[in-house]
């Protein structure tokens, strides 16, 4: 998956279009992440212990993982990825980082 939990991405298709947020969940058995903030629906939950009164609920629905793209912490834009392999101290090891195409920066998720 090009997307991971603590992204920062833009949806590029649907009513949410243009829209940032940061990535809370993925599912990659599926192809969808749920984003903060977008895609909106509303659930009819019925009284329950968390929620005594019940009613309408709002919540973040997922979107599928080709409609959003990473934006890169430098440029402040919606960038695709790259791969390099960083050298390491150690003798022989590398290290698969991922990278912006447009301005060479690392893109690092957030702990």
């Amino acid at each position: 998956m090009h997307v991971k939990r603590g992204h920062q991405v833009v949806v590029l298709s649907g009513e949410d279009r243009g829209k940032r947020g940061k990535v809370l969940k993925v599912s990659p058995d599926k192809n969808r992440v749920i984003v903060e903030g977008i895609n909106f629906i509303s659930r009819h939950m019925r009284p329950s212990a968390s929620l005594p009164q019940g009613g309408i609920v709002k919540k973040e629905a997922p979107i599928h993982t080709s409609n959003v793209m990473v934006v890169c912490p430098k440029c402040n834009e919606p960038t695709r990825q790259a791969f390099k392999f960083m050298k390491e101290d150690k003798k022989h090891s590398r290290r698969k980082t991922r990278v912006c195409k447009k301005c060479g920066e690392m893109i690092e998720v957030a702990p």
